[in-house]
């Protein structure tokens, strides 16, 4: 589930510019782990072109795939909170263009400039609950009793 703006559009048109003057472009290839459960979370990303599948470790079998992530979408949120280490990994799913952004230089900005931070920590944070609200309803749909009521 997307969020319904992108990263610069979340922030206030006076602070987009040091946004934009600490992100550089990536290109990823297909098949290109761009994060691994459990390490450190040290950047993140906006999806410009392309597809990532989040994925979380099951013992014993593939790691399953929990959500893909496409156009200008944020890759990456645990380098916003203590401890600072991926709660998934993630995987492209074929080629991915990309803005990256340092994670430190980002907080270090977010602690300097309230506003900015302020905006930061909303955006960061509808994401969480837009894909929190989007696995719940997945979770309906796989588990939920038939005849619940709730529309498809």
């Amino acid at each position: 589930m997307a969020t319904t703006r992108s990263l610069f559009d979340a922030m206030p048109e006076d602070r987009r510019r040091r946004l934009t003057d600490i992100a550089h472009e990536v290109s990823l290839p297909r098949a290109t782990r761009v994060f691994e459960e459990g390490r450190r979370a040290d950047r993140f990303w906006i999806i410009r072109s392309g597809q990532v599948a989040l994925d979380q470790r099951v013992p014993g079998r593939r790691a399953a795939i929990v959500e893909t992530l496409g156009r200008d979408e944020l890759l990456g949120w645990s380098w916003l909170f203590p401890p600072y280490l991926w709660h998934l990994g993630a995987e492209t799913v074929g080629p991915v263009d990309a803005v990256e952004f340092d994670a430190a230089v980002v907080r270090d900005l977010c602690e300097s400039d309230p506003v900015l931070g302020r905006a930061m920590y909303l955006y960061v944070a509808k994401t969480v609950a837009d894909r929190l609200h989007g696995t719940r309803t997945r979770l309906l749909d796989l588990y939920g009793p038939q005849g619940s009521g709730l529309d498809p």
